[in-house]
């Protein structure tokens, strides 16, 4: 079985899509404001280009500026935009960089032996025996995607909900939790 569901792979995708997206903006921001820059302003292209990088990465070194009024108005909404989108590529960036280190993580700690340590945490029930379902619990809870409260909080609505303490849900439980 393949460790990397299908939401798990949507959300990866997802987030590359959103990275490259953010790149794109940053780039066409950036040859936007260059050509503005060369045309209006009458930079050569690597001021131009220095100016645009300076001030979209917040920097502005403040030695070169927007002079004429048009340029100001252009400037006003173009580096807004610039920074906003600048921002939100390194916020991209940063995602990307952690979900990759948490699909490694995740397929690591999945192919890790188990011990004798491990079955005692996982089982819930203290019965020496790990069902599935306690299981999977014990690993989503050791990859930290839920903590031993929730698991405690959700067994615990579970046992007032099986009023025959068969150790399953029927509708007759439902009935008689509801009476």
């Amino acid at each position: 079985m393949d460790t990397e569901s299908v939401p798990f792979k949507a959300e990866a995708l997802k987030i590359r899509y959103n990275f490259l997206t953010s790149l794109v903006h940053v780039m066409v921001l950036t040859i936007l404001g260059t050509m503005y820059m060369s045309v209006t302003e009458k930079f050569k292209f690597v001021d131009a280009f220095f100016c645009v990088c300076a001030t979209i990465t917040t920097l502005g070194y403040g030695d070169q500026s927007f002079s004429t009024t048009s340029g100001r108005i252009f400037a006003v909404f173009w580096i807004l935009a610039s920074t906003i989108c600048v921002g939100r590529f390194f916020f991209y960036l940063a995602e990307l960089c952690t979900e990759s280190r948490q699909r490694s993580f995740t397929k690591w700690f999945l192919t890790q032996n188990l011990t004798s340590f491990d079955l005692d945490a996982a089982d819930l029930e203290d019965d020496k025996v790990v069902s599935a379902a306690e299981f999977v619990l014990y690993k989503l809870q050791k990859m930290g995607k839920i903590s031993r409260e929730d698991v405690t909080t959700i067994l615990g609505r579970f046992q007032n909900l099986d009023v025959d303490h068969s150790g399953a849900l029927t509708t007759s439980d439902l009935i008689q939790s509801q009476n």
